[in-house]
Formats: C-alpha cells, sequence, structure tokens
C-alpha cells in the first residue's frame, strides 16, 4: 500500500467513525434495575448481561453509552427509551 492509499483509508476510517451518534443513558432514582434492563434487552437488542453489565455502570457513574449507530437508527430507539421512563439522549 503507497502513501496515498493508506492517506485513503484513514480518511474513510474517520468518516466512518464519525457518522457515530451515541445514546447515553442517565441514572435516575425512580426505576429498578430489573426494569432498565428489560427495556435495554427489548430496546437496544442487548444480551442479559449486556443490560446488566449498561445497568451497573449507570448506576456507579451516573451514565453509560448504551448504543453507538447512525442518527437514523438511534433515533427511534432513544424516543423508546424516553417513553419507557428512562432519561436518555443521542451526543
Amino acid at each position: 500500500m503507497n502513501f496515498q492509499q493508506k492517506g485513503q483509508v484513514e480518511l474513510l476510517l474517520e468518516e466512518a467513525v464519525s457518522n457515530q451518534n451515541e445514546i447515553v443513558l442517565f441514572n435516575d432514582d425512580v426505576n429498578t434495575f430489573d426494569y432498565v434492563i428489560e427495556t435495554l434487552v427489548y430496546v437496544c437488542e442487548h444480551t442479559s448481561l449486556q443490560a446488566e453489565q449498561c445497568a451497573m455502570l449507570v448506576h456507579y457513574k451516573g451514565k453509560c453509552t448504551v448504543k453507538t449507530g447512525s442518527y437514523d437508527d438511534l433515533e427511534p430507539r432513544c424516543s423508546k427509551l424516553l417513553q419507557a421512563g428512562l432519561s436518555a439522549e443521542i451526543i
């Protein structure tokens, strides 16, 4: 691979990474661990273990990225989390 090809590959990788958004879930004092876990499994298609780990991070750190992807994929998922009474936003 020559220098120009390497630069093009790096640029494509940067564009792919920059097109990723994140849903960040925030801690609250209302919802139970089980409810948060069930909601993450349903809305974000997490495994039970993944959802449990996210719930623990949210509890102890105050927030956690629960899903990454394109805005078009994340927007309806974030809306479902909000409708379920969780506190989340896309960044």
